[in-house]
């Protein structure tokens, strides 16, 4: 039985909206006896919050089994004075293990964007040019992930891999991305499973993040053509995926078939 990786944002759902047959899947996919973990670089709800989403179109899921963005940044600076551009529901991914900070900061926090006004406060003017300054100062500067656009139900929108990638040029620093397609960040959810990358499957729709990041880390990789799925991304992709199917509804036949 594999350990079997599953995105969330744009394989389970879309803007909340479940893709069909999303909860079955998962369901056949524990009766198979594959062990699962939930991985996302989203980057604007709690585990709580996501695990109740998931349960209420149908995905049968714990908070435990999540592995988030935020609390590998949590893991990441515990203990350090931390200048956070996020969104305010992920703070308590964050809170007792950092602390949050308004200045003199020893790191600056990226968070992702959303489909709210929040977004265009954190991301700011402003905001932007506090980050600046205490990264002139010295502070590292930590994204949550570096996506540079993400699929919703009104079309692709922008994320936050533009201010990540603008902070670095104007600070000229580099910044430590704790999110896929990071090695650290499979690395630990393989971990929290117990589980080998030769043993392991990374489920995706983000060539990049999902099936880059899981080859680079030594797991079999799957590409749903449903979320940011484009067939001209793949063709011009560097890393390919071991199969493409149409939706994570085909995975539990696949892996049966693949044995």
């Amino acid at each position: 039985m594999a350990a079997i990786l599953l995105d969330i944002d744009g394989v389970l759902h879309v803007s909340g909206e479940p893709v069909p047959g999303g909860g079955d899947a998962v369901q056949a996919l524990r009766a198979d006896g594959h062990r699962l973990r939930f991985v996302t670089n989203n980057t604007t709800r709690a585990r709580e919050q996501l695990a109740a989403e998931l349960r209420a179109i149908g995905v049968e899921v714990e908070a435990g089994e999540i592995t988030t963005t935020p609390v590998a940044a949590a893991r990441l600076l515990a203990g350090k004075r931390v200048l956070a551009l996020t969104m305010a529901a992920v703070e308590p991914d964050l809170a007792g293990a950092v602390e949050l900070v308004e200045r003199d900061a020893e790191a600056v926090l990226l968070g992702g964007a959303d489909e709210t006004a929040e977004t265009a406060d954190v991301f700011s003017y402003d905001n932007l040019n506090r980050a600046f300054a205490e990264l002139d100062a010295g502070a590292r500067l930590v994204s949550l992930h570096r996506n540079r656009w993400w699929q919703t139900s009104r079309g692709p929108l922008l994320d936050s891999g533009a201010f990540v990638a603008g902070l670095e040029y104007a600070a000229g620093v580099e910044a430590e991305v704790v999110g896929k397609p990071s090695l650290a960040y499979f690395e630990a959810a393989l971990a929290e499973l117990g589980a080998e990358p030769g043993e392991s499957v990374m489920v995706g729709d983000d060539i990049d993040a999902d099936i880059g990041g899981g080859r680079a880390a030594g797991l079999r990789t799957v590409l749903v053509r449903t979320g940011k799925f484009r067939e001209e991304t793949l063709a011009a992709a560097d890393a390919k995926p071991d199969v493409v199917l149409d939706s994570i509804a085909d995975v539990p036949a696949f892996l049966r078939e693949s044995a």
